[in-house]
């Protein structure tokens, strides 16, 4: 087997403060408006997603990607679909984002046959690999290590491809977070990754849980290239995403730090009781959805009859994708396991829930009498 030998490393440390985005030429509009409607169409489905969540039509957890749809939609549009994706569990405005069918979403959801991970998944665990988005993950961090190591298997095979890895500022306190970041300095892996920080980890806010709250700079540790942007305007997001995987392409990782806001819990029944209600205030006041509307208006790209027309269409592609959901059967009991796998492993357990760990010996013909 050849050994891989890491490129020559470099200095690099460029932590720079956030960013906001400056006015974009002509030929940025038409962008723009489409960056609407990608938000627009994130929020309607989020909000059918949360109903159907207290209908019982969704199942186990569901955490929406409400508050931050400028940040989902700016840093995917930096994207090339051959690049890959790796997000946390709060997904579902990403899948939308990377073309994914948004009744195949839905039906994920509501755990059925025609969801994107047929149905097995849920809310939390997505997977298109032909979208490249290599999963959402329900373990806190769970996704950098694997992120990193797609990444090391791009430069191995030598592939014009990037990884962008995206987490919640929780996240950047666990050791996966500090290895992976290490490794990916170290041999030069063309990975992005990106901080979402709405400033609470569940409950708990950034600077009561991290000594350094300003996240970017941790890259310092590993001369990593960095950034902090605005993320409640998509143009300043996709600009920073532009860099980070412009960098990362050419074999060095980047972290952004994408600082946003969560309009809700940090799932459907969190009450969000933690917060005061002078800061919920200034939340809807800041509405990424709301303001960029109105900032699109006030150049004169959009206007009122626009605006009503794409939220009919976002609020019809949400209705059509519950419809649709709803009338996908469920997965058969005994696909449980189809997908464990890659390819057959021993010993593999096909064991179901209270069925028995080793079939009982058959009784002798004589029923057991000596």
């Amino acid at each position: 087997m050849a050994t891989r030998t890491p490129r020559k490393t470099t200095s690099r440390s460029t932590n720079t403060p956030q960013k906001k985005s400056s006015s974009g030429p002509k030929k940025d509009q038409k962008l723009m408006v489409d960056f609407y409607r990608q938000m627009m169409d994130i929020r309607r489905f989020e909000e059918r997603a949360s109903r159907a969540y207290t209908q019982a039509l969704v199942g186990g957890y569901c955490h929406l990607n409400l508050g931050e749809e400028a940040a989902v939609v700016g840093l995917m549009a930096a994207l090339k679909p051959t690049d890959y994706l790796f997000t946390n569990y709060r997904e579902h405005g990403y899948a939308l984002a990377r073309d994914i069918d948004p009744n195949r979403v839905m039906a994920e959801l509501y755990g059925r046959e025609d969801g994107v991970s047929k149905g097995w998944g849920g809310s939390m665990h997505m997977f298109d690999f032909e979208k490249r988005l290599l999963g959402g993950y329900g373990i806190v961090g769970g996704q950098i290590p694997l992120a990193t190591g797609v990444a090391l298997g791009i430069n191995y095979r030598d592939e014009d491809h990037v990884v962008m890895c995206t987490m919640g500022d929780g996240t950047t306190n666990i050791g996966a977070f500090h290895e992976s970041l290490n490794i990916a300095a170290l041999w030069d892996l063309p990975c992005v990754f990106v901080i979402i920080n709405n400033k609470l980890g569940m409950g708990t806010t950034v600077d009561k849980s991290s000594a350094e709250p300003e996240l970017y700079k941790r890259a310092s540790s590993y001369r990593m290239e960095s950034e902090r942007v605005d993320g409640l305007d998509p143009m300043a997001v996709y600009e920073a995403a532009q860099r980070a995987v412009a960098s990362a392409r050419k074999g060095k990782p980047f972290l952004l730090e994408v600082m946003t806001e969560r309009l809700k819990g940090h799932s459907v029944v969190d009450p969000a009781k933690y917060r005061d209600p002078k800061e919920v205030e200034k939340l809807k006041e800041n509405d990424p959805v709301i303001t960029f509307a109105a900032k699109l208006k006030k150049d004169g790209l959009i206007d009122d009859d626009e605006i009503a027309k794409i939220d009919e269409a976002a609020k019809k592609l949400a209705a059509d994708a519950a419809e649709f959901a709803e009338k996908s059967p469920h997965p058969e009991v005994s696909t449980l396991f189809d997908y464990t796998y890659a390819t057959p492993v021993p010993n593999d357990s096909r064991r179901l829930p209270g069925e028995a760990l080793f079939e009982p010996a058959p009784l002798p013909s004589n029923g057991g009498r000596a």
